[in-house]
């Protein structure tokens, strides 16, 4: 039997102890809720999964998932934000980082295809059903995939001056670049033939070409972290 959760005045009361005594922590709950709900909003979409099935799933009322969440749109909102801010923080590096531009942005562009299969299949839902999202939501949506774009930009730019990169317009060659991620929705699965570090290694590959940057699968030196350029100014004959 669940246990609603009372305010906490002593050790006796952290979730730890909680736990112990077969009391349900609210972040446990919600989580619960979540969980049941990502796995039918994944298979079924959002239309068609309900409030009651999310109820009946975790075999309780419907009143209790909405002790935890207002509405179906809340759960899905919810679920869909942790991985929309993860996968728009790959571009964050530390103001003290050092490292050449072209390493960052490889770097970053791995973070965001490794992040992404990290929140399967909550990071595919904005691909997916991109319809659903309120307005505020897709407001806020877009000022961090600003954020990102800003920052990878930026850092494209300053590579493309050191001699690393090739391209004419930065926001339309990041913008490709970032396709690649676009489109895991349609086939990826965690099962499938290629494995994850297989993919990850593949779709980063993949997205550098698209900067004109290839990245080495052994690197020949510590001084480029395993990448080459594909621009010819900037190799030495």
């Amino acid at each position: 039997m669940l246990v609603l959760e009372e305010t906490p005045t002593s050790n006796r009361d952290r979730p730890a102890a909680r736990r112990a005594r077969g009391v349900v922590p609210q972040e446990d709950k919600r989580e619960g809720i979540l969980k049941v709900a990502e796995r039918l909003f994944a298979k079924q979409g959002y239309a068609n999964t309900t409030i009651e099935q999310i109820a009946d799933q975790l075999g309780v009322t419907k009143p209790y998932v909405y002790y935890y969440f207002s509405s179906k749109q809340e759960i899905f909102e919810t679920l869909s934000w942790k991985p929309t801010v993860a996968c728009f923080s790959a571009m964050d590096f530390a103001p003290d980082d050092q490292r050449p531009a072209h390493i960052k942005v490889s770097e970053g562009l791995e973070r965001l295809v490794r992040t992404t299969l990290d929140h399967h299949p909550s990071a595919f839902f904005p691909y997916r059903e991109p319809q659903v999202y309120t307005p505020e939501y897709s407001a806020e949506q877009k000022r961090i995939a600003n954020h990102f774009y800003d920052q990878l930009c930026a850092l494209m730019v300053q590579a493309r001056d050191d001699g690393m990169l090739d391209f004419k317009d930065p926001k339309v060659t990041a913008l490709a670049a970032c396709g690649v991620v676009g489109f895991l929705f349609y086939w990826y699965r965690p099962d499938g033939r290629l494995s994850r570090e297989e993919i990850v290694s593949e779709l980063t590959d993949a997205a550098c070409r698209a900067i004109g940057l290839r990245r080495r699968k052994r690197p020949s030196s510590r001084s480029d972290h395993g990448c080459e350029t594909s621009n010819p100014k900037a190799r030495k004959t």
